[in-house]
């Protein structure tokens, strides 16, 4: 069984950085992509960025300049730094990891992290 689990969310001030993790457990073949989405308050989940095993990155245009995602294929991790926080930036953020093959899932499956509280004062 998979699991997501992600780590640094927290209470920070406009302006400041904190610095999300998500690690995915099991035995995992592959993974094709990475990424991290957010859900405001009365707002519908929308991705902030994505990275496949590749390499090659995507992020919302709310975010571009100030986010930076990275990924460890060994270790099977993604990592969302977040810079210039705002207000606006306050959700709850899920890890997703996309397209997850395993010995049950060889054509792969989607995972959901559970979700991780940034909280960007004014």
């Amino acid at each position: 069984q998979v699991q997501l689990v992600e780590s640094g969310g927290g209470l920070v001030q406009a302006g400041g950085s904190l610095r999300l993790s998500c690690a995915a457990s099991g035995i995992i073949f592959s993974i094709n992509a990475m990424g991290w989405y957010r859900q405001a308050p009365g707002k519908q989940r929308e991705l902030v960025a994505n990275i496949t095993s590749g390499g090659p990155t995507n992020y919302a245009d709310s975010v571009k300049g100030r986010f930076t995602i990275s990924r460890d294929n060994a270790k099977n991790t993604v990592h969302l730094q977040m810079n210039s926080l705002r207000p606006e930036d306050t959700a709850v953020y899920y890890c997703n990891a996309d397209k997850v093959r395993t010995p049950t899932y060889l054509r792969g499956r989607d995972y959901w992290g559970k979700g991780t509280l940034v909280t960007v004062s004014s």
